[in-house]
C-alpha cells in the first residue's frame, strides 16, 4: 500500500517529465497531430472565430501528462508551418502552452466532470490569450487569418487602436474556442474504454464512474453544440454577415 501511495504521488509531480512519455504517448502523438490538421483545417474553411486546432494537444496533455502535451502542440505547429502553411510556425509557443497547462489542470483533478472541463478551458484560454497577443502583434500587426482576424479587423475599423482590437478580440474569442477544444477532448475520452485508457501514462488524471461518464459525454456534445453555434452568431453580430 505504501508503495502504491508512493508511486501515485510521484504521478501527480507534473515535474516529472519521464513520467509523461511512454510506448503509447508516441503512438497517440502522431494521431493526435493529424486531429490537430483536419479539424483546424475545416475550421479554418468555414471561417468561425474558433480554431479547435488543439483538441489533440489537449487529449495528449490530460492522459499523457503536461511534457508530452507540450510537446505535441509545440510539434503539430512547427510540422504545419513547416509542410503546408508556414503562418503555423510563429504559433509553437502557444501551442506548447496549451499543452503544458491542459495536463497540469488534469493533474489536479479538473478534467472528471464537465464543468471541471470548462474551468480547464478557460484557463487554458487565459493563457494562450496572454501568450498570443505578442505573437500578433509582432509578427502579423496584429491581423491574422481566420474568424479572429476578422473580428479585430472589424474593431479597428471601428475606430479602435489595433493594440486594444487584439486583445479583446483574443479574450473575446480564446475561451470558447478553447472550452470548446476541452470538451470536445473531454468527449473523446469519455468515449474510449478505461481499459484502453489506462494503457496511458496517468489513466486518474481521468477516472470517473462508469454512469456518470456516459451522461458527462452526452452534456459534453450539448455543451459544444451550443458554443459552436455562438462562436456562429459572434461572428454575425460582430461583422455584419
Amino acid at each position: 500500500m505504501r508503495e502504491t501511495a508512493m508511486q501515485s504521488q510521484k504521478s501527480k509531480s507534473w515535474l516529472n517529465i519521464g513520467r509523461d512519455f511512454n510506448t503509447m504517448t508516441w503512438v497517440l502523438m502522431p494521431v493526435a497531430i493529424a486531429i490537430n490538421m483536419a479539424v483546424g483545417q475545416i475550421v479554418a474553411t468555414l471561417r468561425l472565430p474558433v480554431y479547435l486546432d488543439s483538441i489533440g494537444t489537449v487529449l495528449v496533455g490530460v492522459i499523457c501528462g503536461p511534457w508530452a502535451g507540450a510537446v505535441t502542440g509545440a510539434l503539430a505547429n512547427t510540422i504545419l508551418g513547416l509542410t503546408i502553411n508556414p503562418d503555423f510556425l510563429p504559433w509553437w509557443p502557444v501551442a506548447f502552452i496549451i499543452g503544458l497547462v491542459s495536463g497540469i489542470c488534469a493533474m489536479n483533478g479538473l478534467f472528471k466532470s464537465w464543468w471541471k472541463v470548462v474551468i480547464t478551458g478557460f484557463l487554458i484560454a487565459l493563457f494562450a490569450a496572454i501568450s498570443s497577443v505578442p505573437i500578433s502583434l509582432l509578427v502579423y500587426g496584429g491581423i491574422t487569418a481566420g474568424g479572429t482576424g476578422m473580428i479585430t479587423a472589424f474593431l479597428v475599423e471601428s475606430g479602435r487602436g489595433i493594440v486594444e482590437a487584439v486583445f479583446a478580440s483574443s479574450f473575446l474569442t480564446e475561451p470558447v474556442d478553447k472550452i470548446t477544444t476541452a470538451l470536445l477532448a473531454f468527449a473523446i475520452i469519455q468515449g474510449l474504454s478505461k481499459r484502453f485508457i489506462a494503457r496511458f501514462p496517468r489513466p486518474e488524471n481521468v477516472e470517473t464512474d462508469e454512469n456518470v461518464s456516459r451522461n458527462q459525454l452526452y452534456i459534453a456534445i450539448v455543451v459544444v453544440v451550443l458554443l459552436i453555434l455562438f462562436a456562429i452568431f459572434l461572428l454575425g453580430r460582430l461583422t455584419g454577415a
